[in-house]
């Protein structure tokens, strides 16, 4: 069975940075796409970023408010999955899950995850 533990979430002044970690067990880390999802108070969970598996080419994706200032990366070695998060907003705010995919290649539906871990909260200050 698959776990996914997230680290990294805080308290940040906008225009700040942070950086979450996703560590998966299990042997299967290298071989599926990974996602970020957010979640803010009142609204629904939603697309951040993903990444596909390495050997592919390790394409990537986001959603268009986060382009540009996210970075989505993975270390097969580690198991893990990392989201770097600069020029933060009060925006952004929100309970960050990581997620495992299903499939190889990047997807920005929720369906497409099988896997999912408790999230960070990540609360940038104005």
């Amino acid at each position: 069975q698959v776990q996914l533990v997230e680290s990294g979430g805080g308290l940040v002044q906008a225009g700040g940075s942070l950086r979450l970690s996703c560590v998966a067990s299990g042997r299967t880390f290298s071989s599926a796409a990974m996602g970020w999802f957010r979640q803010a108070p009142g609204k629904e969970r939603e697309f951040v970023a993903t990444i596909a598996i390495t050997w592919s080419g390790g394409r990537t994706y986001y959603a268009d408010s986060v382009k540009g200032r996210f970075t989505i990366s993975r270390d097969n070695a580690k198991n893990t999955v990392y989201l770097q998060m600069n020029s933060l907003k009060p925006e952004d705010t929100a309970v960050y899950y990581c997620a495992k995919g299903a499939y190889s290649g990047t997807s920005m539906a929720e369906r497409d995850y099988n896997v999912w871990g408790q999230g960070t909260q990540v609360t940038v200050s104005s």
